[in-house]
């Protein structure tokens, strides 16, 4: 397993979908210096991939650039090798030439780790700077004097307020995975930091969706910029492909089950399951483990030490599943990835979009599973209209399916235990048993031994299957209701929170000009929580309504206490109103 984003596709490796009919370009005819030649040819690399070969000429001329790729594709080294053509050797400048904004530590570590290996050669002095890090390390770092900071917008605002992060010199800025800061209530921050920056900089804006949010950065802070979109590799006609998109609708009582089955049944190399809330990470983790995977939970409850040791242990592949939820897994790029899960249905179809783009990379590939409740189906559905790509849904494997898939797996475990030889040492107790047995006797017996000691003789129960109707089933003909079960106008009706979600009272509404904008903002700025893990917000005109993950509401309470809405102290709590 690798930490590190792909950067360029190895000699080799390179996608078909991406061999033209002409001579495809190599570093050297995009104009690199020679020092970047030679250590992208020390690492592997030889042919860009597409965002690389289409974005470095642009940025090497000093264009503004806007490009929409998924990760995966190289776009850490398409923005980084021009940066690090800006860099003249021998130079000992205190002030950076290059500001890389990225949204979590772990993309931070990444980036700076790519752009040290790329400009080794040059000497160049790279710093990440995020939180969690000790910030006198970080101090010292920038004293000293470096070329290219890769930071976090919070950290990076905070350098700045305390005066020890200059910008004066700096000649290019990159918004990395700018959607993913935006989700995370980094809107303010960002805006803060560019209009620190020189006016003539050059800026560089990589997004893997283009919400109208990234569009209206874009015009604000881009002059005249490149566009450029990298569509992911699709397979020539006839052939399977890259990312197997396939849904299973499930009574969320049975998902649990219907999860294990069907891991079961794919027998993923690497698989990261994406659930909601924290809660539903380690309970989850529980079952799985159980069930005899090596599953490692990941969420914001977790310390760095807690999470670094979760990574070794992928790392070292003495873990095959990772439990996780969206803000915990965010800069994590897992190289021998071949499944992705998602445990509920995304809300929203840019999360669904990053999730899958981290399996099917470079030309392999790899397998996207969604376990959706009945009354989701209609989101499957925005997924397939915004994503323009099919998503089948399919049946959860029946108990016969699972056994018949059991028994192959102990079928290839015996033939390479055969191909392997040293079988010798058993042939006495063959011979012993053959004197007063059938030989298909022992070896059905051996079989038998064999496919039990695998955990294969669980007893397992079917699962329903769900057959999408329309949510029509408490509808009249014109799917309106009868006129008694109407809620009186004006009255809000009674409605439960989402499942794993709490509903927050805030003390603030309309008529203080409140919009969902600013609750979305202020807790993803003050919380671990991202946009997109806030469920629905209702606004009246004295007071608002929002829903949070359940394991999140204190925490939310009490963040929303140090801080101010609007310019003003507003109360949260916890909404007093239950349901029937």
């Amino acid at each position: 397993m690798s930490a590190e984003p792909t950067d360029a596709v190895p000699a080799g490796d390179a996608p078909a979908a991406d061999v033209a009919a002409t001579e495809v370009p190599t570093f050297d005819d995009l104009g690199l210096r020679p020092e970047l030649v030679r250590a992208l040819s020390a690492l592997g690399y030889e042919e860009p991939t597409p965002i690389q070969a289409e974005s470095i000429p642009p940025l090497l001329a000093g264009r503004d650039l806007l490009g929409q790729a998924a990760t995966g594709t190289g776009k850490t080294a398409a923005f980084a090798l021009p940066l690090l053509e800006r860099l003249h050797p021998g130079t000992d400048a205190d002030a950076p030439v290059a500001l890389v904004l990225v949204p979590t530590r772990e993309l931070a570590m990444q980036v700076s780790e790519a752009i040290h290996r790329h400009g080794r050669e040059l000497g160049a002095r790279v710093l990440p700077i995020f939180g969690g890090q000790p910030i006198g390390r970080q101090l010292g770092a920038l004293r000293r004097g470096v070329d290219v900071v890769v930071a976090t917008p919070g950290r990076a605002i905070d350098h700045i307020n305390r005066g020890t992060l200059p910008l004066d010199s700096v000649e290019v800025v990159v918004l990395d995975e700018a959607d993913e800061m935006l989700d995370m209530g980094f809107a303010e921050d960002i805006e803060a930091i560019l209009t620190e920056t020189p006016p003539t900089r050059q800026t560089v804006l990589f997004s893997a969706t283009m919400p109208a949010r990234i569009n209206a950065i874009a015009k604000r802070h881009l002059t005249d910029p490149v566009r450029i979109e990298i569509a992911r590799p699709t397979s020539a006609a006839g052939d399977s492909p890259k990312v197997r998109q396939t849904a299973y609708l499930i009574p969320r009582s049975h998902k649990p089950a219907a999860l294990g089955r069907i891991l079961d049944v794919e027998a993923p190399t690497a698989a990261i399951v994406f659930c909601r809330t924290r809660l539903e990470v380690d309970e989850l983790t529980e079952t799985l483990n159980g069930r005899g995977y090596r599953a490692e939970a990941l969420h914001g409850g977790m310390d760095q030490q807690q999470r670094d040791r979760v990574m070794g242990r992928l790392r070292s592949a003495t873990a095959d599943l990772l439990v996780a939820t969206d803000v915990a897994a965010r800069g994590l790029d897992i190289d021998q990835l071949t499944h992705v899960v998602n445990y509920d249905v995304p809300s929203a179809p840019e999360a669904y979009v990053h999730r899958i783009g981290r399996v099917g990379r470079a030309g392999r590939e790899g397998v996207a599973i969604t376990l959706a409740e009945p009354r989701q189906h209609r989101l499957l559905k925005n997924i397939e209209r915004v994503t323009k790509q099919h998503i089948s849904i399919d049946k959860v494997p029946s108990v016969a399916d699972l056994r018949t898939r059991r028994m192959e797996l102990t079928r290839a475990t015996l033939e390479e235990s055969i191909l392997e030889g040293g079988l010798d040492q058993f042939r006495v107790v063959v011979e012993t048993l053959a004197d007063e047995y059938d030989v298909m006797e022992v070896a059905l017996a051996a079989v038998k031994l064999a496919h039990e000691s695998s955990g294969a003789a669980a007893d397992e129960e079917e699962i329903p299957d769900v057959a999408h109707r329309p949510d029509r089933d408490d509808r009249g003909p014109k799917g309106r209701g009868s006129k008694k079960d109407r809620p009186e106008r004006g009255a809000r009706p009674p409605r439960r929170p989402s499942e794993g979600m709490t509903r927050l009272y805030v003390a603030a509404g309309r008529s203080f000009g409140i919009r969902p904008g600013d609750l979305v903002g202020a807790i993803a700025g003050e919380t671990d929580l991202s946009g997109r893990d806030i469920g629905a917000i209702e606004i009246a005109d004295r007071f608002s309504l929002v829903e949070v993950p359940e394991d999140h509401a204190d925490q939310v309470i009490a963040a929303m206490k140090r801080t101010t809405l609007k310019g003003k102290k507003v109360l949260f709590r916890r909404e007093r109103f239950t349901p029937e």
